[in-house]
């Protein structure tokens, strides 16, 4: 597998072979580094980080990956760059490609890392954009790699909730690339776009993935080895937005009767985080008083805290995938 030089901006970038080199990468710089033997690849590398969207597990896991490796960032956010106001994307990544080994984008549209990529000459990384979220697919992956019960048999996994959304698109794909059982459960007016839905058919097609779109949880949940799940409502839309939200998907909300669905005592929970699944933010607060959720909203916390929930497992995923993406295109 070489992928020295290459960008990492969207799954359907990458083959099937590409993707999971990159997770027999990370599963084996994981052993290297729980094992205490990690060896230093990136010395002398330097990559710069834009957040135009806040992050916890992004950021932490490109500063970590790169610091075990040796490496050095820069945490560039709106308040410390020039990056769209006073200076375009395109000047932003011809400078930064004269200081830096690498960028990584975090943000809200995919054209913006699309125009850094086209415009450096180092690669360029997806952290998050409001189509695309490839790392955490990374990290999704191996974590489900990690927990099957049969791994050498194709996963089977579920989307329930708002499927128009960055991690509705990518897992549909991943799945698609990868050869899964990919459920996607949610009203018709929230799933992928066709477009979207057109991507991970084509790819299906070559790798015997299994795709389902549907309404039903009764269709699209039973016999699923992981349940995934994603926030409903942002804080910076309005009330009347999260009133028609909360209402159209109450039924697909994760609690112990949606998990004893998929028929499996050993079926897993997993959510890319932040979750709201009590009352300890500020939106889950809000939703529990308007709307009388009050023991979690898209999931709830008896499933979040459960043994079945491997959500922070997913979460340090996060750096030792993000370190394999690192490694193949830097080292």
């Amino acid at each position: 597998m070489t992928l020295h030089g290459r960008d990492f901006l969207k799954e359907a970038d990458f083959t099937p072979a590409e993707l999971d080199g990159l997770l027999r990468l990370a599963a084996d710089l994981k052993a290297e580094r729980r094992a205490g033997r990690e060896e230093q690849r990136l010395r002398g590398r330097n990559i710069a980080l834009i957040f135009e969207k806040t992050s916890t597990r992004t950021r932490t896991a490109f500063e970590v990956a790169m610091y075990d490796q040796g490496g050095h960032v820069t945490v560039l956010d709106p308040s410390a760059s020039q990056i769209g106001h006073k200076e375009s994307i395109a000047d932003t990544a011809r400078v930064l490609t004269r200081i830096y080994d690498g960028i990584e984008y975090r943000g809200s549209a995919q054209a913006v890392v699309e125009e850094l990529a086209a415009y450096a000459s180092v690669p360029v990384y997806n952290g998050l954009t409001d189509e695309w979220h490839p790392t955490q697919m990374l990290a999704d992956f191996l974590t489900m790699r990690e927990h099957a019960q049969a791994p050498e048999e194709p996963l089977r996994y579920c989307y329930l909730g708002d499927a128009r959304s960055n991690m509705g698109n990518s897992l549909l794909v991943m799945g698609a690339l990868m050869g899964a059982d990919v459920r996607i459960v949610a009203p018709r007016e929230l799933w992928p776009s066709d477009d979207v839905q057109t991507l991970a058919r084509q790819a299906a097609h070559e790798t015997g993935a299994a795709i389902t779109l549907t309404t039903e949880p009764d269709e699209g949940v039973p016999g699923a080895e992981f349940v995934h799940t994603d926030v409903w409502v942002s804080m910076g839309e309005p009330k009347d937005v999260w009133a028609d939200r909360v209402e159209q998907l109450r039924p697909y909300r994760v609690d112990t009767a949606m998990m004893a669905r998929t028929g499996s005592p050993t079926a897993k929970f997993m959510h890319c985080l932040p979750a709201y699944h009590d009352r300890g933010t500020a939106i889950g607060h809000a939703i529990a008083e308007d709307f009388g959720l009050v023991d979690g909203v898209e999931v709830s916390d008896e499933v979040f805290e459960s043994p079945a929930s491997i959500v922070f497992d997913q979460a340090e995923n996060r750096m030792h995938t993000i370190k394999a993406v690192l490694v193949a295109t830097l080292a």
